[in-house]
C-alpha cells in the first residue's frame, strides 16, 4: 500500500503542477445564519489556525498560494487566509486565485453560493462541500432521519426534543441511562454532555433549548470510539473511499475532548493492520462510504463511530461536513495533526501530500453551486 501511495503522490504532484493552480484559503469571518431556529457556533479565530497550516504547507510543497499579507509569519495564524466575505473572496480572485479552499462553515446564502460578481469567474474551482449540502446535513436530526429512511445504517437509538415540546413526557420515555444530549447544529464537542440520570438530562436539555430549538438525545455507546475520514472519488477511484480508522481514547466524562483543549495526538491513533483484522472496522467503513456517496460529498467528511459495547459492532453517531484540517509544519505546530491527518499518515501520506490530494478534488464553481439535495426535502 505504501508504494502505491508514493506512486499516486508522484502522479498527483505532476497533475497539480500541470494544472498550475493558484490557491487562496478562506477563513470564517461571517457569522453563520440562524437556520430553522438554530445557529451553528462560530469558532473563535474562524479556523485561521488550520487555514494557516494549509496555506503554509501547500506553499512548501510547491503549490502557488496567494495570501492577504505579502510575507505572513509562520508562527502566527493571521495573514495567511482571506475572509469568506464577498469582498474577501473577490480580493483573492482579483489577485489571481484559481482555487478557493473553503476552510469555513458554509450555508446556502454564503457568497460562494450567491455572489453574482463571483459567477463571472468561469475558471474558478472550489475545495469544500457545496453550501446547500452543508446547510442541510449539518442538521444532525435531519441527516439521521434520512439515513434511517434510505439505507441500512447502524445508528444509536435517539430522541428529538423541540423547544415547543412538552419536554417531561419525552424524557420520561427514555428507558435507560446514561444518554448523550447535544444540539442539532454543533461544532466539535460544544453542548455535548453525558447525562447519567433524568435530573442531569433535564437540566442539560433545558439549557440547550435556550440556544438550539431542537436537541438530539442519543443512547450512550460504551465501547471503543473511532473516526473515519471518507474521501471523494478521485483518479483511480470511481467512488467514495475511506482512510484507515483512527481510534480515540482518554475521554473526559465519556466524551472525546475538543481538539482545541487537548491535541488529538494525545488521545488518538490510527488502527493497526493487526487490529483491522476485526471485520467490524471494514463493515462500518463501507457504511461510512455509503453515507458520503448518498449525500454526494465533494470533499472529505469525517464520521464518528462507536461500539455499542466492547467487542460489538460499531454505530455511526456523528457526521462532520467539515473535518478539522490542522497539521504540522509551521513552527510550534508539531503536535497539531488533525484526525484526518493521522488517518492519512497511516497510508503514507504526510500532511502536505494529504492536502495535495484534497486539492486535486476541487470542483468547478458552477458544479459546486448546482448541487441538489438527493433527498429532495419537501
Amino acid at each position: 500500500m505504501m508504494s502505491v501511495c508514493k506512486k499516486q503522490s508522484a502522479r498527483l504532484s505532476h497533475t497539480i503542477a500541470r494544472g498550475n493552480p493558484t490557491v487562496a484559503v478562506l477563513y470564517q469571518a461571517l457569522e453563520p445564519p440562524v437556520i430553522n431556529g438554530a445557529r451553528k457556533p462560530r469558532k473563535p479565530g474562524g479556523y485561521q489556525d488550520s487555514g494557516a497550516d494549509i496555506a503554509y504547507t501547500l506553499h512548501k510543497h510547491g503549490v502557488r498560494v496567494h495570501t492577504p499579507s505579502a510575507s505572513p509569519n509562520p508562527r502566527v495564524q493571521e495573514g495567511w487566509c482571506f475572509p469568506d466575505t464577498e469582498g474577501g473572496i473577490l480580493s483573492a480572485v482579483q489577485q489571481g486565485a484559481t482555487h478557493l479552499w473553503a476552510n469555513t462553515i458554509l450555508f446556502s446564502s454564503h457568497p460562494l453560493q450567491v455572489s453574482e460578481a463571483l459567477a463571472s469567474s468561469h475558471a474558478l474551482s472550489i475545495v469544500g462541500q457545496p453550501p446547500t449540502l452543508v446547510e442541510d446535513f449539518d442538521d444532525k436530526a435531519y441527516l439521521n432521519e434520512q439515513l434511517r429512511k434510505y439505507g441500512s445504517f447502524t445508528l444509536p437509538q435517539s430522541w428529538l426534543i423541540r423547544v415547543t415540546d412538552n419536554i417531561s413526557p419525552i424524557l420520561a420515555s427514555i428507558p435507560r441511562y446514561p444518554v448523550v444530549g447535544k444540539p442539532v447544529r454543533g461544532r466539535g464537542s460544544h453542548g455535548v454532555k453525558l447525562c447519567r440520570d433524568h435530573a442531569e438530562l433535564d437540566a442539560h436539555v433545558n439549557a440547550l433549548v435556550q440556544e438550539s430549538p431542537v436537541v438530539l438525545i442519543e443512547e450512550f455507546l460504551t465501547g471503543e470510539e473511532a473516526t473515519i475520514t471518507v474521501m471523494p472519488p478521485c483518479a483511480g477511484r470511481d467512488s467514495h473511499w475511506s482512510l484507515p480508522p483512527v481510534t480515540r481514547f482518554n475521554h473526559v466524562d465519556g466524551v472525546a475532548p475538543y481538539n482545541g483543549a487537548v491535541a488529538v495526538t494525545a488521545n488518538s491513533r490510527a488502527v493497526t493492520a493487526e487490529e483491522m483484522q476485526d471485520a467490524s472496522y471494514g463493515a462500518v467503513m463501507r457504511q461510512c462510504e455509503q453515507v458520503a456517496k448518498l449525500i454526494g460529498a465533494t470533499a472529505p467528511i469525517r464520521i464518528d463511530i462507536r461500539r455499542f459495547r466492547e467487542g460489538s459492532e460499531f454505530a455511526i453517531f456523528d457526521i462532520n461536513m467539515k473535518p478539522n484540517m490542522t497539521g504540522p509544519g509551521r513552527a510550534g505546530r508539531e503536535d497539531q495533526a488533525s484526525l484526518t491527518a493521522l488517518a492519512g499518515a497511516a497510508i503514507g501520506w504526510e500532511y502536505g501530500t494529504l492536502l495535495q490530494h484534497i486539492l486535486e478534488g476541487a470542483e468547478p464553481l458552477d458544479r459546486f453551486r448546482n448541487y441538489k439535495n438527493p433527498f429532495a426535502r419537501s
